[in-house]
């Protein structure tokens, strides 16, 4: 082999070399998908009456979700209707005997101000009653049902879980040599199978302690001990599932497999073209002496 020749072999694996450590995918981290539940029950324990969803369901704002018995919360309206009427006659008997100089202003006072608390008392009561029917407050999807027609649902205590679409969120575990490349309000690709290509999110949020691994890696670099949770806030929502494992790259991008390989072609012919140029007079002359 001629000098000229194992220069351009050597040349050749230069070229091939700096081109494939130029290829260097940005790194990827596993994470998964999670979500902000809103969760609705009624303010006082009751028997639940109707159920209006299905878990999976579509629910708009404003829609019935459910009602709870409401006999004592009737009966209560009525005793306060018939004390606000009792409180209605003192008060107009006061009236008449004041101006017949029977009775006092006092007298008068003190019944205008029983009628009042027996109103207010009876707003309360009819307040009470119309929320046994419960609406929903949001937009979103039925995840969770945790109470059923004829089960007792005490104070306080879930009976479906909602989920608006803005609610779901990216989290991940990042490395601490990662973090001066992440930033709040910078853009993160997220990949899963079979999602929708070129997904993106918002990252929201950064953990300002570090933690120890935990016991299911989502960190590649299993090096690591100490890792920072992030969180995201995807693009579009709607493309996701709670519980959903994915993929975070960050906002340079993580190329296609198709892509690395047409970039890598492309850089390399280029890398190549520079460095045999001064060749290519000689190559034309061998071949023709052969």
């Amino acid at each position: 082999m001629t000098t000229s020749l194992r220069n351009a072999a050597v040349l050749i694996l230069v070229a091939t070399s700096v081109a494939a450590c130029s290829d260097q995918a940005p790194p990827a981290f596993q994470g998964w998908i999670e979500a902000n539940l809103i969760f609705v029950g009624p303010d006082e324990a009751g028997r639940v009456e109707a159920l209006n969803l299905r878990e999976g369901d579509t629910i708009e704002a404003g829609a019935p979700l459910f009602s709870v018995d409401i006999d004592l919360q009737r009966a209560d309206v009525m005793l306060n209707e018939a004390t606000v009427k009792n409180a209605q006659l003192a008060y107009d008997r006061a009236q008449k005997l004041l101006k017949t100089n029977a009775g006092t202003e006092r007298t008068v006072e003190e019944a205008e101000a029983a009628l009042r608390t027996a109103e207010a008392r009876l707003n309360s009561a009819a307040t009470r009653l119309a929320r046994r029917k419960v609406a929903s407050p949001v937009t979103g999807t039925v995840q969770q049902v945790y109470f059923r027609p004829g089960e007792m649902v005490p104070a306080g205590r879930p009976v479906v879980a909602l989920l608006p679409p803005g609610n779901l969120k990216v989290r991940f575990y990042v490395p601490e040599s990662a973090l001066p490349q992440i930033a709040y309000g910078g853009a993160v690709k997220v990949g899963c199978d079979g999602c929708t290509p070129d997904l993106t999110a918002r990252i929201s949020f950064i953990a300002s302690a570090a933690e120890f691994t935990p016991p299911v890696i989502y960190s590649r670099d299993e090096r690591s001990k100490l890792v920072f949770l992030v969180e995201a806030l995807p693009e579009m929502p709607q493309e996701f599932r709670v519980g959903q494992p994915i993929e975070v790259a960050l906002a340079n991008g993580r190329r296609t497999a198709e892509d690395r390989g047409r970039k890598k072609d492309d850089s390399s012919t280029n890398l190549l073209s520079g460095l045999l140029r001064p060749f290519s007079a000689i190559w034309p002359v061998k071949e023709a002496k052969r």
